[in-house]
């Protein structure tokens, strides 16, 4: 067992709830967070504890990657599952009722601009999101890498 294993969840009311409602019921209760927006369960390593840090993120597809956006609501700065995905990539990831181990990157720029406009149109908040920051949003690639070792 990893702090991958053991995450802490949000605390704030609705992201707790969120979460809760999620894994009590293997994502039926919460996959679909608004009609047709979609929503995953990512969990990073915390850049200065090592704890395991889960959050619910909006998501898209790209094949066989998943893709989320470190909007933080066009907030001037980073989200904290984002400067701790990019201090250790190795993340956990469950849709629905699967949990598996993925490596989290950033989109380069062609991968940006041509996965920004999807990313968009399942949540057009994101385009008002960065137009109110100075800051690039980041597009973050999952990138499937195994299921954890207690998964048969």
């Amino acid at each position: 067992m990893t702090d991958l294993d053991r995450p802490i969840d949000p605390t704030e009311d609705w992201q707790a709830d969120h979460v809760r409602r999620y894994l009590e019921t293997e994502g039926r209760d919460g996959h679909e967070w608004r009609p047709g927006v979609y929503t995953l369960l990512l969990t990073t390593r915390g850049h200065r504890s090592g704890q395991g840090r889960r959050n619910a993120l909006i998501y898209g597809r790209d094949g066989d990657r998943y893709v989320v956006v470190a909007s933080k609501g066009g907030d001037p700065a980073d989200p904290y599952w984002f400067r701790n995905l990019t201090a250790d990539p190795n993340v956990r990831v469950q849709v629905l009722g699967d949990q598996f181990d993925a490596r989290a990157r950033v989109a380069d720029a062609g991968e940006r601009a041509r996965l920004w406009p999807e990313m968009a149109r399942i949540w057009p908040p994101y385009d008002e999101y960065q137009k109110s920051t100075g800051r690039e949003i980041p597009v973050v690639i999952l990138e499937p890498t195994g299921w954890p070792d207690d998964r048969s």
